[in-house]
């Protein structure tokens, strides 16, 4: 790792978190990597990391950052993702962006999240909670496709017991960002498949918006909310967008303050997210998907699956995470 990153110099760094630097690496066989070093003291752990490699290590999806290695030796714990040359979601929305995205390419964006999600909730097996959606774990590769990344606070979904009945949500303690959190799971430390509902509706608003979920004290589901309901709507869109199809900013805004309920019942599910942004793409002019080039809908299954929140049973309070995912099995992925 210090070999592809020239000894981890400055001019290799590209972002920074909680858990430490992020370096832009070359290995030895050419392919360009993004490096996640951990820094001593850094606010994510040992099991953050573990349950970072044993899920991604099982987890294929176009809409998933890939793992492509790990190193956890010499005191040093590093992992090794595909490289996103456009960055983070967060990096475009901001004020200091140059270049800011079409009104096309950010429902484009938002429909890969959906579809990126969707696959943790109802193909991966068990099923995963990635508790941490925000515009900052969403990675646009050179296509600005986007995908969903950091998995290191994810959970596993509940399994059926013995008769066949799966419990409504994971009790546990309460995780995530700020503005990002769903309340209900907040107050009562129930983590369900509408909590990654809740979070991705608030990233669906910093994309209509441009603002981030809290500034200045403010906060973006509450002030889109009051827009809403005196139809100031487009007083709140972001103009940096340039033109847009009025109808399917209203439909995309709709959706993402469904998302946003404060009641968890009348979320929609992640499923029923995927077909409402795919109605709302068919509706876009031409000229606009031209622009941006085509998404994939329909091809990817996007029935209805029953939410894993929607069959009812006593509380159930677990503390399996992903670190006790495959049964303790050793991750089959090879430290590079």
């Amino acid at each position: 790792m210090a070999v592809a990153t020239n000894n981890f110099d400055n001019s290799t760094e590209v972002g920074q978190g909680g858990y430490g630097k992020v370096y832009k690496g070359i290995l030895l066989d050419g392919v360009v990597v993004a490096i996640k070093r951990a820094q001593e003291g850094s606010l994510q752990g040992e099991k953050e990391f573990l349950t970072e490699i044993k899920l991604l290590s099982r987890l294929h999806h176009r809409n998933l950052v890939s793992l492509i290695g790990y190193c956890d030796e010499d005191g040093e714990q590093m992992l090794v993702y595909e490289f996103m040359s456009n960055g983070t979601l967060r990096d475009h929305l901001s004020a200091k962006c140059k270049e800011p995205l079409s009104f096309a390419m950010r429902l484009r964006i938002a429909l890969g999240s959906a579809k990126g999600i969707l696959y943790l909730h109802t193909e991966a097996d068990p099923p995963v909670f990635h508790r941490d959606i925000k515009a900052s774990n969403i990675l646009l590769d050179s296509k600005y496709m986007a995908k969903v990344a950091d998995f290191g606070l994810s959970r596993l979904a509940p399994v059926p017991d013995i008769e066949g009945t799966v419990p409504t949500h994971v009790s546990t303690v309460v995780k995530g960002t700020p503005g990002y959190l769903d309340p209900e799971y907040f107050l009562t430390r129930k983590l369900t498949d509408k909590s990654d509902v809740y979070s991705l509706g608030v990233v669906f608003l910093e994309l209509l918006t441009g603002k981030q979920p809290i500034s200045h004290g403010k906060n973006i589901v509450r002030e889109v909310n009051v827009a809403s309901k005196s139809d100031m709507i487009f007083s709140v869109i972001d103009g940096r967008m340039g033109s847009y199809p009025p109808k399917c900013v209203v439909k995309f805004l709709n959706l993402a303050l469904t998302c946003c309920g404060d009641e968890t019942d009348a979320r929609p599910s992640m499923a029923e997210v995927v077909r409402e942004l795919e109605s709302i793409w068919h509706m876009m002019p031409d000229s606009d998907i031209i622009s941006v080039g085509p998404v994939v809908t329909n091809a990817e299954k996007v029935a209805t699956p029953p939410s894993s929140s929607s069959t009812v049973k006593d509380s159930y309070a677990s503390e399996i995470s992903g670190i006790e995912l495959v049964s303790g099995v050793v991750p089959s992925i090879v430290p590079r």
